[in-house]
């Protein structure tokens, strides 16, 4: 525990398909989880309660249906907490960026529409700014992948890490997709690629499997992995201590 330093931001998980909780494992939400729950809000304050200070949402049904279905849900949330909440999921014009914006939601996390729309991905950048809008970067062999996961693009995640930073982009969450939900250990190679040619933030994701994971990201705080979101392996309690960011106090808001 004293071994992680206090600008390491341990960001919480919430997956949300139809308006519960889902366990993610190959990209494949699974319901019915017993250790999850059923209610993200509710899930929400838990974490709140621990001491969590970012959650990051994550909405299948607007990723993979563009339903808004859930925003009820993302909007009790974030009325419930008084934490920010980071929203990813199905986000494809203005319209849904000023929605989601104005039900509570903190900051926006954006993948496919970036690969899909660049325009409008930058004028939404430029509407809101980078503190408020980040890059998701999802990655299968070195190439980007898109609606939720399921396409893999031709797109160089490098060379696209690149040029979103040349536009503006000053955050990168960037995931190794083979490793999401395994619970097998953390590729951190994609992550401090980005970190070292962009010279930008990033938030790890993916594969975190328990405490040394931790100590392994710690390592390379100085190239810019500053935080890590974690999902499967906080819902089934692989930390021994499940109170680890109470000491991470930095660092949040951008």
């Amino acid at each position: 525990m004293k071994n992680i330093q206090k600008n390491l931001l341990i960001i919480p998980s919430i997956d949300i398909k139809d308006g519960k909780i889902v366990r993610i494992v190959k990209e494949i939400p699974e319901l019915e989880c017993i250790e999850y729950g059923d209610d993200p809000v509710e899930m929400a304050l838990i974490w709140r309660t621990e001491n969590a200070k970012l959650l990051h949402i994550v909405d299948f049904d607007c990723s993979q249906q563009e339903s808004k279905k859930n925003f009820s849900l993302v909007e009790q949330i974030c009325n419930s907490v008084i934490i920010p909440v980071e929203f990813a999921g199905g986000v494809r014009n203005m319209n849904d960026a000023e929605e989601l914006f104005n039900i509570g939601v903190h900051r926006l996390a954006l993948g496919t529409l970036a690969v899909e729309d660049l325009p409008t991905f930058i004028k939404i950048l430029e509407r809101y700014g980078p503190t408020k809008i980040v890059s998701s970067l999802d990655i299968i062999d070195d190439f980007i992948c898109i609606r939720s996961r399921r396409i893999k693009t031709d797109v160089n995640y490098i060379d696209f890490a690149k040029r979103l930073t040349e536009i503006g982009v000053e955050r990168f969450i960037v995931t190794d997709v083979t490793k999401n939900g395994l619970m097998q250990g953390i590729n951190l190679d994609y992550s401090l690629n980005v970190a070292r040619v962009t010279e930008r933030k990033v938030t790890h994701s993916g594969g975190v499997s328990g405490y040394r994971d931790l100590q392994n990201i710690q390592n390379y705080l100085s190239e810019g992995i500053d935080s890590v979101i974690i999902g499967r392996a906080l819902y089934e309690n692989k930390f021994p201590c499940q109170k680890i960011w109470r000491i991470a106090e930095s660092g949040i808001f951008n």
